[in-house]
């Protein structure tokens, strides 16, 4: 819990005015630029799973990690967990097309740079 609140916390809540800015001497400014609970934090969660990913496999090297909910199905968050070296993505249903193209794609891409 890197942010320090739940889904059932912000959404409906405050998570909108986060999203759209919050006035302050009257210019709106973001205090987020992406909803984290289907977009990944790369900068800020991404270094705390980039620790967990190393000393994972340290500790085990046959360590099978990965990402469950809508991060899942988000294809800059699919993307950044294969550079990760993560085992697997999971997400709801609906987003299944979009993933798999985006897991493809990052496969893809990773292959390039190994060359």
């Amino acid at each position: 819990m890197t942010f320090g609140y739940s889904r059932d916390d912000a959404e409906g809540k405050f998570l909108s005015r986060y999203l759209e800015g919050i006035d302050v001497n009257g210019t709106k400014q973001k205090v987020l630029t992406q909803n984290p609970f289907e977009t990944l934090d790369q900068d800020g969660v991404g270094k705390l799973m980039k620790i967990a990913v190393e000393y994972g496999l340290q500790t085990r090297p046959d360590l099978k990690l990965g990402i469950c909910g809508e991060h899942g199905g988000d294809p800059s968050s699919i993307a950044f967990a294969n550079q990760l070296g993560l085992s697997y993505v999971s997400c709801s249903p609906f987003r299944l097309p979009i993933a798999r193209l985006a897991a493809a794609q990052a496969s893809l891409s990773s292959e390039e740079r190994d060359k």
